[in-house]
């Protein structure tokens, strides 16, 4: 994922909010300030290149000393992001970077 090019996307509002995405920020409490922040500052911390239409990324950025997990899909042809899903990751899930995904046992 063009890194750059996502930024700008964001900074231009070329956002495509999918309605699962915005239900789920809302019953989560999480607001389109907080994601496009991510966005911005965050890093990627898992890549998605073989996502279909267009491939993905799982970003880690922290809004008020919290951290958010916002995942993302990028059309560089429209240049136009997607915001797939936003959530607060949990030590369940998550070691405490909140980058590296929990072994659970086989």
């Amino acid at each position: 994922m063009n890194r750059n090019k996502l930024k700008i996307a964001v900074e231009k509002s070329r956002i495509e909010w999918q309605r699962h995405a915005l239900e789920r920020m809302m019953e989560r409490g999480i607001s389109r300030k907080i994601v496009k922040k991510v966005l911005l500052a965050g890093e990627i911390i898992e890549n998605y290149p073989d996502d279909k239409p267009y491939p993905s990324a799982l970003f880690l950025g922290w809004f008020d000393e919290e951290p958010f997990h916002v995942v993302t899909a990028f059309d560089s042809l429209s240049e136009y992001c997607f915001i797939i899903t936003a959530y607060r990751p949990d030590l369940e899930h998550f070691e405490p970077d909140y980058k590296t995904r929990r072994q659970h046992g086989n």
